[in-house]
Parts: C-alpha cells; structure tokens; sequence
C-alpha cells in the first residue's frame, strides 16, 4: 500500500482541490458491509449490515441528507434552477388546463339546451356553437403544444443542472479519495471505490432528473386536481380520495422491499467489482497458478446474488404497479357510479364529470409511476449514501492549522522518539531516534516487517505518528503543507508504476515545467536514454498499463528518471533492486548513485552490498533501532549488521559476483 500511495503523490503535485465539507461526526468505515459484516458471520456475501435497514421511509431523509450535502454545488447554478422549475409550474398549470376545452364542447356546444347547474359565462355565451367548438379545438392544439414546449425546456433544464453538478462532485470525490491516507486505502477495495466515483456517481442523477423532480411535478400535479375536483364537487371529490389510505399502505408495504434489495444490490455491485478488479489487476499470478476457474465462480457467484437482488426489485415494482392499477379502477368505478347520479339530478354537468374522471387518471398516475420511482429512488438513495461515506471519511493526514509552506529543503533529517501503529496494539514503530545530516545516504536494513517502509513513509506523510516528531531543517513537517512538503521528495520504489502513456510524460509526472532537454538529461542520468531512442517511437512510446509493455529494469530506469528531473533536496529508494538480472541490476546501482549525489537518501534495502557506501546504516527489527552508525564501526562492533554483511560478502565471493 505503501507504493500505492506513492504513486498518487505524482498526481498531487499539480491538483487543485475543492474543499469539501466534512461533518463533525465520522460514519462507519468503508469495509463495514465488506469486511466486518463477513468476519462477523463468518460470510462472504455482501449486504448483510444493509438487512438493517429497517423501511423506505428512510429513503426521504437519506435523500433530504443528500441534497443538503450537495447544495453547495447546487447553488450555483441558482439561474438555471429557476428557469426549470419556472417551466414546472407552467407545465403543471397546463396539465390541469388539458380537459377543460372537453369541458366546454360537452356542456356548451353538444347539448340543445343549458343543463341545469351550469353557471353564466357572457363572454362564452356569446359565441355561437360552432365558434366555440372551432376554439375549444384550438385549445386543445394550443394547451398541449405549450405543454410540450415547457415540458421539454423543464427535462431539459434538469438534466443540464444534473450534468453540471454530477460533473463537480465526481470530480470532488475523486481528489478527496487521492488525498486519503494510506491507512484508509489499506481498508478500501479498489474495485469498490472504482464503483463508488463511477457509477454510483451517476446514479445520483436519479435522484434529480428522473425521479426526484418528476415526484415533485406528480404531487403539485396531484395537489392541483384535489383541489380543483373538491372546487367543483366536494362530495364527488371525497369519493375519489377515498381510495388514497389504501394507496399509502401498499407504497409503504411494498416500497420497504424496494429499498431493501436496491441498497442490497449496490453493495453486492461493489463487491463484484472489487473481486473483478484484485482478478485483473493479477492476471499474471491468477493464470501462472490456474485460479482462473476459482476466480470466475466467484465472480458469477456475486453478480448472480446481485442479479437476484435486482430482479427482486423489479418484480416489486411491478406489483406495486399492479396494485396501484387495482385501486385506481376502484376509484374511477365509485366517481363514475356517483358522479352519473348526479348528473342525473342536475347537480353535475357531463362536462364537470369529464373533468373528474379525466384528473382522477392523470392525478394518480403519480402515485402509479411511484412503483417506478420508488426503485430509481432507492438505488440512488443508496449510491448517494455510499458516495457520502467516501466524502464524510476524515484525513488522517492533512494540513494542520496554521501549516506554511516550506522553502526549499537543505536536507536535515531528525527523528525524535517516533511510535506509529496501524491499529491498537499492532507496534510498527517503537522509539525510534535518530539525525540524518544534508547529503548524507542512510541504509535502512533489516528482517522484514520491520519498519523500514513505514519509516519512509512517515517521511513523506503518507501517515503521522502516533507519538514523536520527525523534523525537517529544524522543523516538525506537520507544521508544513502537504504541497509544500512531498516535492520535495523524490521517491523510487520496488514495484515501479507507470502509467498508459508515453515515455516522455512518464518521466515528466510531478514536474509540470519539465522541458524536453530536461527530460532526456534524466533519462541519461538514469541509463534509459539508449533502450528509450531504440522504443517504435523513442520518447512518445505509448507503454501499456503499469508499464506491461517494458522490462522490470526498464521500468525501474524510468522511475528513476522521473526521480532525477525532480530535482528534490530529500530521496527515497525503496528496494530499487530487487528481482532485477545482473546487468540491470548493474545499470540501476550505476543510476541511482548519480541520483543520490548531493541529496538526503534514505535507501531500504535488503541487498547489504550497497550498504558499503553508505553514510550511516540503521538497522530495524521489531521496529526498533537495534544498531545505529557508520558500515565501518557496525562491522567493527560485531553486531547483526556485521553478521549479515559477512555472511552476504562471503556467499558473493563463493558464487563470484
């Protein structure tokens, strides 16, 4: 993890962060559903802490948390808000307008005669029949074409605050998720988190354009007709809401297991992502040890769980959708029985009956389209609620109050009395005292597990101690920023990452202002000029993903390169060596001491041939100090340092190397 983190430090050199809020409270951890709900119960299976939820109505405040936590993204498009809901409500006003032109031909111009009840209207009377029809026809174009015209500017007006918005927060959550510590990263599955800045980024748009604002238009819709319908027949109008308990009962009943499976199924969604991606990201190791048949069954052991749990949600709607059929039936069956009587006795004109049984369709078709929204609503409910966890999930290392950025570096190093832990009780680093003076080159050796990489990576604030400081040219480093602090240090590591691009912007990662001139002066200082001019297209090679497409020793020159062209006062190598052939092993030593010249160089290593020009050695285990000194007066002294350099020079000397 450590390298991990390493390597997205080349990224934050040149970012520009948005601040983003984070509650005082810090919510579970993002491996609750993943990996303690599964060493709890002794499962593998995803969603067990989401059986807990207890309803839907959970949903509103989940949603209302949403939106609040996104409002500041929201706000600024405050114009284009106002231009959307403005064609809401005109639209709504349209909708209830629809059946009135209807209204007028029934009562006004079929009938020979005025039915009783009907009110004066002297501008309408005035009209002949066939004038009045030949309007009433250009009502029903007029009203609907407007209709059409506010509706389309209202879907369009949200999608685009949809895409806006969506756009800012994917790229907020990406950037706060780079800045996390390794400590949260070392928790974290991949996959998931690729899910989580992804997808479930994208389903927030449901809770916008295509459910939550289409709900809002449903109940002004819905609250519009109630009123007009008790305006024109209270008792007609109490009949046809008579049937909306009963809607209630069934939305809450069978929306709770909407909810239930959609966050379900998220969980499950992110799970089969992780599995997929740790496969992929293996494939090598996966195919070397033919685990290709145990990977693939559990993959399709977690997307047949997650299937289920979507097809559950479906099927759920859908007989939410069959009830809301039912019952609407039943309504419009009591409206037209009473409302037919009453036009029989004069208490009611054909057209305000039409008036009823055409808003009692549209009026409940909201609540039909529930069963719909109701899935939509879930699902990014629960996408929503997993994007907060990342965003709510605290630094454990940021700028403290108060940080200044630092000048450059003249390169004094001095740890004082450092303890770090990665979890109670789990000792990493214990005491551990000492100075490094400018220039100077340390070997940090040692059994594994030791320390020695979390040392470096405390360096680097990767993490903080727990107790202690380290102090750079007189200074705690958490009294720097962050920006100020890690370029200025160069770091090459065992595993060297580089990414899908090209060989030049490979080596310029980190250095903005990095020249061509520059970049070829590193790659010369590094040994790889003469593989990188021999490359399809020399310095604008494309090299796969990870730097599949070159050698290890190639990949490892290049890292190098990317260190020299930094030009940082303080430098890490982390076991830059290991598992390279004798020639390039050779090329890499050569390289990394013209690296290392003129700068404060922590080296971990394993390999206690290059301890021997070294400054100071410190030698690790159980993470203390065990030996502290020069390789001349640690040999001297017959120490585990002295026992191990023998051992290794004299099995050099038997195999000549």
């Amino acid at each position: 993890m450590y390298q991990i983190g390493a390597t997205v430090l080349l990224f934050q050199g040149g970012c520009r962060r948005r601040a983003v809020p984070v509650p005082a409270r810090r919510p579970p951890e993002l491996c609750d559903v993943e990996t303690k709900s599964r060493w709890r119960h002794g499962k593998h299976g995803d969603g067990d802490l989401m059986a807990r939820q207890p309803s839907l109505r959970r949903s509103v405040p989940g949603i209302w948390r949403i939106l609040r936590y996104f409002w500041p993204w929201v706000r600024t498009e405050r114009r284009l808000i106002a231009t959307s809901m403005s064609a809401l409500l005109v639209g709504v006003l349209l909708r209830l307008a629809e059946p009135w032109p209807l209204k007028f031909v029934l009562d006004r111009v079929i009938p020979t005669q005025r039915p009783d009840g009907m009110n004066s209207l002297p501008l309408v009377d005035d009209l002949s029949p066939m004038m009045l029809l030949t309007l009433m026809a250009g009502a029903v174009v007029a009203v609907s074409s407007l209709r059409a015209v506010v509706d389309y500017y209202n879907r369009i007006g949200f999608a685009r605050l949809a895409i806006r918005v969506l756009r800012q927060v994917r790229n907020d959550v990406y950037f706060h998720v780079q800045g996390l510590s390794l400590a949260f990263h070392s928790k974290a599955r991949t996959g998931d988190l690729i899910v989580r800045l992804t997808r479930d980024v994208s389903l927030l748009r449901d809770v916008t354009s295509t459910a939550l604002l289409p709900m809002v238009g449903s109940v002004m819709i819905l609250v519009g007709m109630i009123t007009v319908m008790l305006f024109l027949q209270v008792e007609l109008g109490l009949l046809a809401l008579v049937t909306l308990p009963a809607f209630w009962l069934a939305t809450s009943r069978i929306g709770r297991g909407i909810h239930l499976a959609a966050r379900k199924q998220r969980a499950r969604e992110g799970a089969m992502a992780a599995t997929a991606a740790e496969s992929i990201g293996a494939i090598r190791e996966i195919q070397a040890l033919s685990l290709e048949d145990r990977f693939a069954e559990d993959f399709s052991s977690r997307n047949q769980m997650s299937q289920q749990e979507d097809l559950k949600a479906s099927r759920l709607s859908a007989k939410l959708g069959r009830t809301v059929d039912a019952l609407l039936a039943v309504a419009t069956a009591l409206v037209l029985w009473y409302g037919a009587r009453l036009v029989i006795g004069g208490r009611l004109t054909p057209g305000d009956l039409i008036v009823f049984l055409t808003y009692l369709k549209r009026a409940f078709k909201p609540v039909k389209d529930f069963a719909k929204y109701t899935a939509r609503l879930a699902k990014a409910t629960a996408a929503g609620e997993r994007v907060l966890a990342l965003l709510e999930q605290e630094r454990d290392v940021r700028d403290l109050p108060g940080a200044v950025p630092a000048a450059r570096f003249e390169g004094t190093v001095r740890f004082e009395d450092v303890s770090f832990e990665f979890t109670e009780g789990q000792t990493v680093l214990a005491g551990v005292d000492f100075e490094v003076r400018p220039g100077q080159l340390v070997v940090l050796t040692g059994p594994s597990g030791g320390g020695k990489s979390t040392l470096v990576g405390l360096l680097m604030r990767l993490y903080d101690p727990g107790a202690g400081r380290i102090v750079v040219d007189g200074r705690d480093i958490r009294e720097y920023t962050l920006r100020s602090l890690r370029p200025q240090i160069s770091v090459v590591l065992q595993d060297a990452v580089l990414f899908a691009t090209t060989v030049s912007e490979n080596i310029a990662f980190g250095t903005p202002d990095a020249t061509p001139a520059r970049i070829e002066a590193a790659a010369r200082l590094a040994n790889a000029h003469p593989f990188i001019t021999d490359l399809p297209q020399g310095y604008e090679t494309l090299v796969g993903e990870r730097g599949a497409t070159l050698s290890r020793g190639q990949r490892q020159r290049i890292s190098i390169a990317r260190a020299a062209i930094r030009e940082t006062p303080l430098l890490i190598l982390d076991e830059p060596t290991t598992a390279l052939d004798e020639e390039n092993e050779r090329k890499v030593a050569a390289a990394l001491r013209r690296l290392a010249e003129g700068r404060t160089t922590f080296l971990v290593t394993h390999d206690l041939r290059l301890a021997a020009g070294a400054d100071r050695v410190l030698y690790l285990d159980g993470g203390r100090v065990l030996e502290w000194g020069s390789p001349a007066a640690l040999i001297e002294a017959g120490g585990r340092f002295a026992e191990l350099y023998k051992l290794r020079t004299n099995r050099t000397e038997v195999h000549g190397t």
